[in-house]
């Protein structure tokens, strides 16, 4: 149960973000367009996690993903969405100031 919830919030098994965006992998940023606004990745795109179901037809499947919003919680929801969708490739990045470091 507790590394399940590690897992959620980004501090499972880790994963070499940077290599992943290195890879080609893509930043959804599931927070709300005015959090965004207010800071995000840069190449990230912003998807809110309310919206996430009805967009999910716009992101290619083979394509690696890493889901942030503002502490991990929203992401944590936005990868277990992805996956029971068939994707396959999906990374909790946690919170986007935790994928700033990344930024090309």
């Amino acid at each position: 149960m507790l590394n399940k919830l590690k897992e959620l919030l980004g501090f499972g098994p880790k994963t070499d973000l940077g290599a992943v965006i290195a890879a080609g992998g893509i930043i959804i940023d599931v927070r709300t367009p005015g959090e965004y606004a207010g800071g995000h990745v840069k190449g990230s795109v912003n998807i809110p996690l309310n919206s996430l179901g009805s967009q999910m037809a716009k992101l290619k499947k083979e394509k690696p993903i890493i889901t942030c919003c503002a502490s991990g919680m929203r992401s944590g929801s936005a990868k277990a969405m992805l996956q029971s969708n068939g994707f396959a490739q999906v990374y909790n990045g946690g919170s986007w100031m935790n994928l700033k470091k990344y930024e090309q």
